[in-house]
């Protein structure tokens, strides 16, 4: 249940072909430290909105599900262009909502996100596929910062050459 089906360095390796190839006609989206740096407010980065109007420019539908604060998620699904709502209460909730509103399958939609006891487990319990990337930034709440702990352990048990969580990169500038 916690293996992501696909370990991927960041959420905008997630293309148009490589949703095709894999079947794939949506894609449900995490918001904090997968597409924006987690408390991040401002612009969205221009890579993140190209990245976005080239998959929904193919076909693919995305959709925002986030365990944010209602005012957060309208924030950004507004500034990205996408629908969304929040708090979605994952990993038991939110993702059949999502695909209830898309009227799509599980098995026509990917979950992407940055945490495995939510994003992965959430999308692995609906039958979605499941990508994991690595978190934008190190900034978490502290009870995020607790569970990545166990999260490195699981990760590195199920596939020990995969990327570690925690070598954090930078993440987007978002200017106010």
């Amino acid at each position: 249940m916690l293996r992501p089906k696909a370990l991927l360095p960041a959420v905008t390796a997630v293309t148009p072909q490589w949703l095709s190839e894999r079947g794939l006609r949506a894609v449900l989206l995490d918001l904090d430290n997968t597409l924006v740096p987690y408390e991040a407010y401002g612009e969205a980065p221009r890579h993140l909105l190209e990245w976005l109007e080239g998959l929904k420019q193919a076909g693919v539908r995305v959709f925002l599900v986030s365990n944010g604060s209602p005012r957060r998620v309208r924030y950004w699904c507004e500034r990205l262009g996408v629908p969304g709502f929040g708090p979605a209460g994952k990993p038991w909730f939110g993702f059949r909502e999502a695909l209830r509103r898309l009227e799509l399958t599980a098995r026509e939609v990917a979950v992407v996100g940055d945490q495995l006891f939510t994003d992965v487990l959430g999308g692995n319990l609906v039958g979605a596929y499941t990508v994991l990337v690595p978190p934008l930034s190190s900034r978490e709440m502290g009870y995020t910062r607790l569970v990545r702990r166990l999260e490195r352990w699981v990760l590195r048990s199920l596939n020990p050459e995969a990327f570690d969580p925690e070598g954090v990169r930078p993440g987007p500038t978002i200017k106010d």
